[in-house]
């Protein structure tokens, strides 16, 4: 049976927990083994069966043996990536639930959602992928963050009628009644949480649909560039693409990724006839002329989405990379340079390429 790889990003909330509660963060890693340069790295992977390990380690590190349980109730949608920001900018819950659904690849989190409704209520599943194996303390983390998160995004207090879960139950019930607000039944068939069904149209009070389309865009493009082959020019830019929104990523990390040294990135890229600044250039132009061109978001948005320090940079970039300010591109987008999918190295100096801080 296979071992499905989760992201990196996985292992951030638990060393937020273990920061959260005091404790060394390095001094855990020490103490659970666990190579802390894994963590620089917004592209690795590693096997479900260490992140269950890594979460057992906590718990006995910490003697919190309801961790897992613990650890949701401070997850943030920006420990989630990409795919947190879609939720966060999702029009219902309803929405941002199918979000999760939709995008859960990007993410490989070795969880899986189905929900059903059953009269007047919903039930929203929660499935470990095949190979994940048992772990209470993951299984726990992912209940007490997704209740929290549903709470947080429609900002109310939605009781539960019903917490299951597949293990057996601890010898301590109650910190489950402070998070979830009752006493789940355990050695169940599933892992499930009940609720109302309305719950599902409840509007989530971050909506922005100009945010959703931008994010939402780049989701379907990491997804769909996941499962295609491509030389290192076109696999660096779907990495900018996938790390742009939450930073703008700079050579030293792009070749950590890569697992290569800066000068052999840069020699493999000049075999290919490009450089580093020729595609980071590019990939922020082609993001910025698809943005532009489905006319659901400003200027600003897109300056923010794609880290310029602010409007007016943004718009001195598209002008040197298209001849048309960002206005006049919107209002005729066939009128641009003529090479109008190429980058401009000169474009890569100037103002427009500082990210945000």
């Amino acid at each position: 049976m296979s071992d499905p790889s989760v992201a990196i990003s996985m292992v951030f909330p638990v060393m937020k927990t273990i920061v959260h509660k005091g404790y060394d963060a390095e001094d855990f890693c020490r103490y659970a083994s666990f190579d802390s340069a894994l963590l620089q790295d917004v592209e690795a992977r590693i096997p479900g069966s260490e992140l269950k390990r890594i979460m057992i380690e906590a718990a006995a590190y910490t003697g919190d043996e309801h961790f897992g349980l613990h650890q949701g109730l401070i997850m943030e949608f920006a420990d989630m990536g990409l795919l947190g920001y879609v939720m966060m900018h999702s029009r219902t819950i309803g929405d941002a639930l199918a979000a999760y659904e939709r995008y859960n690849v990007i993410l490989c989190s070795g969880f899986t959602l189905a929900w059903e409704t059953e009269g007047d209520d919903f039930l929203l599943t929660m499935r470990l992928q095949e190979g994940s194996g048992d772990s209470r303390h993951c299984m726990e983390d992912m209940a007490s963050s997704l209740y929290r998160m549903i709470g947080k995004l429609s900002n109310r207090s939605i009781p539960l009628h019903d917490l299951h879960f597949s293990h057996e139950a601890p010898s301590d019930l109650e910190p489950y009644l402070s998070v979830f607000g009752r006493t789940p039944s355990f050695g169940c068939e599933t892992n499930s949480l009940r609720m109302n069904k309305e719950t599902l149209d409840y509007p989530v009070i971050y909506s922005d649909p100009r945010l959703l389309s931008l994010f939402e865009t780049i989701a379907q493009e990491t997804k769909d560039g996941m499962t295609e082959s491509a030389g290192l020019q076109e696999q660096m830019m779907r990495w900018m693409k996938k790390t742009l929104p939450t930073r703008y990523p700079n050579l030293q990390q792009a070749a950590e990724h890569f697992g290569m040294s800066v000068r052999t990135l840069q020699h493999k890229l000049k075999s290919e006839s490009t450089t580093f600044n020729d595609l980071s250039v590019q990939v922020r132009k082609e993001l910025a002329m698809g943005y532009l061109r489905n006319r659901n978001a400003s200027v600003g948005d897109i300056a923010y989405a794609l880290h310029f320090s602010e409007p007016s940079a943004f718009q001195s970039a598209f002008k040197k990379w298209t001849g048309m300010t960002p206005g006049q591109y919107r209002a005729n987008p066939d009128q641009a340079n003529a090479d109008g999918g190429r980058a401009y190295p000169s474009a890569s100096r100037s103002a427009g390429s500082n990210p945000a801080s």
